[in-house]
């Protein structure tokens, strides 16, 4: 009984691979094929059994025979949604631009429009990464918008510019933060004032701002002392500033104490340059940093400060 049993698990496999070497077989003859009707025929039922693989493949070759055709306009725009079903949003979004700018008349030119632009969004990376897509995808958004104003599809795409300008948005706000983990103060104050300029909306000003404080403070701390004064009172402007923006801050405490270290930071800066005026030695070196005499005297006096 077991050897019988065996014996028929065995031929239902053998029937089994038959029929599935014989598909293979008639989609590899198909392809070879010069019947384009039956190729487009089969390549639009592969795409409706969402087999966009094979129906990939029929399409590749069809397009460029259907060229000028009446079923041209029709096989393309099945060619671009195969291309999105099978995640290449590259060379989906080329495809769908391409069937808006060849068929400017059709029925689906906005939807191809809008599309293609939505590939772009897809294609946005991590707000960590290179954000070429994302502006692309914000301006391409922003195209069909002002193409289709009255589109319905308006207020999905202007929901999407918003996310993408998030993200860019939280990458400036990295990015400058990460100037002041490194230890370049100047850098990071100029990097949150853009940040702040180009996004003047954020939802991290209020950390930004304090942030600057902190951060023209440390530059003020590690300058030439000759330079020092004038960049704690710039740190103070930045403290007032913010303590009058955000009285209730979270930060507030933090704001004043650098206000106050400034303020100290003046007055030690102003005794340490009084002493130097009765002793010849500070007064060399105040000389040299004040005129960068030469790179050797200003390496004598510090490798760190500027």
């Amino acid at each position: 009984m077991f050897k019988k049993q065996k014996a028929l698990i065995g031929s239902l496999l053998i029937v089994l691979f038959i029929a599935v070497a014989g598909c293979k077989s008639k989609f590899e003859r198909l392809k070879a094929s010069n019947d384009n009707a039956k190729k487009y025929q089969e390549g639009i039922k592969y795409y409706h059994k969402k087999d966009f693989g094979k129906a990939l493949e029929l399409f590749d070759d069809l397009v460029q025979r259907y060229r000028g055709q009446s079923d041209a306009e029709e096989l393309y725009y099945y060619y671009a949604y195969t291309n999105y079903y099978l995640k290449d949003f590259t060379s989906a979004r080329y495809h769908f631009k391409v069937f808006a700018d060849s068929y400017p008349n059709s029925s689906r030119t906005e939807e191809c429009r809008y599309m293609s632009a939505y590939c772009y969004y897809l294609d946005s990376p991590n707000f960590s990464l290179d954000q070429e897509n994302t502006q692309k995808a914000i301006d391409a958004m922003q195209l069909f918008i002002n193409l289709y104003p009255k589109s319905e599809r308006v207020a999905e795409a202007s929901k999407l510019i918003q996310n993408l300008r998030d993200k860019l948005e939280t990458k400036s706000y990295n990015n400058s933060k990460l100037y002041l983990t490194i230890g370049d103060y100047q850098s990071a104050v100029i990097a949150f004032g853009n940040s702040l300029r180009d996004y003047p909306d954020t939802k991290y000003a209020e950390e930004m701002e304090y942030l600057t404080v902190k951060a023209q403070y440390l530059y003020a701390k590690n300058s030439f002392e000759v330079k020092q004064e004038d960049r704690y009172n710039t740190a103070i402007t930045y403290s007032q500033q913010f303590t009058e923006k955000f009285p209730t801050s979270k930060y507030l405490k933090d704001a004043e104490q650098l206000k106050k270290q400034s303020e100290q930071g003046i007055i030690a800066t102003r005794r340490y340059l009084a002493e130097a005026a009765t002793n010849e030695r500070l007064y060399k070196k105040i000389q040299a940093e004040k005129y960068k005499l030469s790179p050797q005297a200003q390496q004598d006096t510090t490798t760190k400060k500027k």
